[in-house]
């Protein structure tokens, strides 16, 4: 992210209905409690993310092995059908999980979803290819990723709730932006890894075995991630609404989380939408379109992939930082500017197609997602009250992301295929911006606040 002076988003005219702001004397944070959780949440997202990671990237390869052979372009669109099918299922796992995390806890939750997210990644690894069972290769993909889908429904709203709830309200930004470190650290793993495998093994060893590696990593990482997220303790925020319930806390039912907080949803699937089409445009969509749409060289492509992503590591932890000074709606608001006005510019350099130009166009649009990465940790949870925060979170993260975060490569890819335009990742990418600045204009400012219905949080010794 520039150093440069930001503008600060004008005022909201609109703002979301009112919810309940701080209840209770300050709680002194514990550091050592606080760093446990941001590690323990930043490293599980990061044990899911690089599953995710490897599938976009190992995309062309999973194409051949699961679908039948014939056109590259449909074998592609087939593969990212299953990627974008998880998806569809996450708001399922959102209402699931989402409102289980507000009734029994935010840990146990996170615990089950990281289990149920190794267990399909892995089941990944032990199916056979389309040419030894036939129509059964793509069918247990697909239930391998609606496992995985499921699972996720229930993970990032989880994980940044969990930040949130532990950390003061003068770090927050700063906190919850490891969140996102963890995500960038498990796609760089993932792709470290197909790149790795992808110059040292021939095509052939790729197709018959190479590719089945990084998923059957997912076993032994499961394990270390469960055990992380084992150690976790319950937030204070929440401990404070047990200790509430047995005279004043009543079940939530699913509706109030829905009807109940209507527009703080509806902000809430604005933002994840620019969020999520750029994330995922860059990240999981952009390695297949250097190789498969511009014919780039696949090692090449991955290895600037795997640089702009490094990038962003590097630059994330101050860009948090950096919202808890100026505020969150200003760096956001600052993102949606930079896609709405330098995707074509950014596109047009990626397709000129020398490694320079390339790797300038992928990182302006690296640096321009940093925006969002380091700020949406910390700016989702503040829009929900205290005891309905996981379940309606985890619903309108998961219906945006669903509807257009993880179905970005399979609609680019055909609005590729149906008009011939090479330049639609830039169009998509500017709608998805404008949509997000309508989102900002009406969000309120959350830095250095305390959680709606949550006592203020201080920094303890």
């Amino acid at each position: 992210m520039s150093a440069a002076p930001v503008a600060a988003a004008p005022p909201s005219r609109r703002p979301p209905a009112p919810v309940p702001r701080a209840v209770g004397a300050p709680t002194a944070t514990d550091p050592a409690l606080v760093r446990r959780a941001v590690k323990a949440a930043a490293l599980g997202n990061a044990m899911e993310w690089f599953d995710f990671g490897v599938y976009s990237y190992i995309a062309v390869t999973l194409g051949k092995v699961f679908f039948p052979s014939g056109n590259p372009t449909a074998q592609l669109l087939s593969t990212f059908g299953a990627f974008a099918a998880a998806f569809l299922v996450r708001p399922l796992g959102g209402m699931v999980f989402g409102p289980l995390g507000d009734r029994v806890g935010r840990q146990k939750v996170l615990a089950v979803t990281m289990i149920m997210m190794a267990a399909g990644t892995f089941a990944i690894g032990l199916i056979p290819s389309y040419a030894t069972i036939g129509v059964w290769a793509p069918v247990l993909l697909l239930a391998a990723r609606l496992v995985q889908g499921f699972s996720t429904g229930g993970e990032y709203a989880g994980a940044s709730t969990f930040i949130a709830e532990y950390a003061p309200d003068r770090r927050r930004g700063f906190l919850g932006s490891w969140l996102e470190f963890g995500t960038l650290a498990g796609y760089i793993g993932g792709a470290g890894l197909v790149t790795l495998m992808t110059a040292l093994l021939s095509d052939g060893d790729l197709m018959s075995w190479g590719w089945r590696i990084p998923f059957l990593i997912a076993g032994p990482m499961g394990i270390v991630g469960l055990y992380l997220r084992m150690r976790l303790e319950e937030t204070p925020a929440f401990a404070a609404e047990v200790a509430k319930a047995e005279t004043a806390r009543p079940k939530v039912p699913l509706r109030e989380m829905v009807t109940g907080q209507w527009r703080a949803l509806l902000l809430c699937v604005g933002l994840v939408l620019v969020f999520n089409v750029t994330d995922y445009m860059l990240l999981s969509y952009m390695p297949s379109y250097l190789t498969s749409e511009l014919e780039y060289d696949e090692t090449h492509g991955l290895l600037v992939v795997l640089g702009v992503m490094a990038l962003m590591m590097v630059v994330q932890p101050f860009a948090g930082a950096l919202t808890d000074r100026v505020g969150r709606r200003p760096v956001i608001a600052a993102g949606c500017a930079g896609f709405l006005l330098l995707s074509v510019p950014a596109l047009l350099l990626i397709r000129e197609g020398s490694l320079l130009a390339v790797a300038l166009g992928m990182g302006a649009l690296g640096m321009l997602l940093v925006c969002f990465t380091a700020s949406m940790p910390s700016a989702l949870p503040a829009l929900f009250p205290t005891r309905v925060r996981y379940g309606s979170l985890s619903i309108g993260f998961n219906v945006s992301v669903s509807l257009f975060g993880g179905t970005t490569p399979l609609v680019v890819t055909a609005l590729i295929g149906a008009t011939g335009d090479m330049m639609m990742p830039a169009y998509y990418m500017m709608a998805a911006a404008v949509v997000g600045g309508v989102a900002v204009w009406f969000m309120t400012e959350s830095a250095g606040r305390p959680l709606p219905g949550s006592a203020p949080a201080v920094e303890g010794r």
